[in-house]
């Protein structure tokens, strides 16, 4: 095993059995636990996600240091660890694809999710990788019960994989310190949505494995507006994700009609 790399003391062992919480959906666990093995297979079940990655880091980075630094934005990559001192939750972490880059650009990261499977291979590569990550076999909710805050929370493409909404987002506002930054990323409920991320990406091109979505649960950025407003959140920023053939990637856009990502705040702090 490498030196570990500083981003939490040493990784915490899994909480008790999280599946009694409402937000849990058992069906979506054990679909992506059967995954979890292959997580950082860039050409495999999750490359879909791998693609998309650079942008969601980069805007997540930029998010937070906005907030700490208001007008510091454009300036955000001049610092090779422009995260130090933050303290970040990533909420159904998966394998670990955000939870390591945010911890490599200087953050304290806890990162959970439901399935205990995702956990486990989570940690092993973070280790692998020397870096010093706070897994948890845990929800939402049982960090909100327990009364843990945060500088920033993240809930990247799991949105669409709860089993109640509101009480997912209830937790998750909780979770965010006051002053503190949450960054939701998901899928509009349009047919564009519905042609491209499934009919194509889990049907034709085999981008994802078939069964992953179910379009009914994408969320219109309209409705993930006053969902975050109920919770006293305050949408700052609100983007479109699209595939450029010219840059050669993914990208942020005006665009919201598939995917997108928004940056709230919690006043206060």
């Amino acid at each position: 095993m490498m030196a570990q790399e500083g981003c939490r003391p040493e990784a915490s062992e899994p909480g008790a059995e999280p599946a009694a919480d409402p937000s849990v959906d058992p069906a979506e666990i054990e679909r992506f636990a059967a995954l979890a093995e292959r997580w950082w297979d860039r050409h495999g079940a999750f490359r879909a996600l791998h693609a998309l990655n650079p942008v969601r880091i980069a805007y997540v980075r930029d998010a937070l240091v906005a907030e700490r630094k208001p007008g510091a934005r454009n300036g955000a990559a001049a610092s090779l660890k422009p995260l130090a001192g933050l303290k970040l939750l990533d909420v159904g972490c998966g394998g670990g694809l955000m939870a390591e880059p945010l911890c490599r650009l200087g953050a304290d990261v806890v990162a959970i999710d439901a399935a205990k499977a995702n956990v486990r291979a989570a940690r092993h590569h973070a280790e692998e990788q020397g870096l010093a990550i706070d897994y948890r076999h845990a929800t939402a909710e049982a960090l909100a019960a327990d009364g843990e805050r945060f500088d920033g929370v993240l809930a990247l493409e799991i949105v669409e994989h709860v089993a109640d909404l509101d009480v997912f987002a209830e937790a998750c506002a909780s979770l965010v310190e006051p002053g503190g930054t949450f960054v939701v990323a998901t899928l509009n409920r349009t047919l564009a949505a519905y042609a491209l991320a499934i009919v194509a990406g889990e049907r034709i091109l085999g981008w994802l494995p078939p069964g992953t979505h179910d379009w009914s649960r994408f969320v219109r950025p309209a409705e993930m507006v006053r969902l975050l407003r109920r919770q006293g959140l305050t949408v700052a920023d609100m983007r479109g994700m699209v595939y450029s053939p010219l840059a050669g990637g993914w990208t942020t856009s005006p665009n919201l009609s598939v995917n997108y990502i928004v940056h709230a705040r919690k006043p206060g702090g």
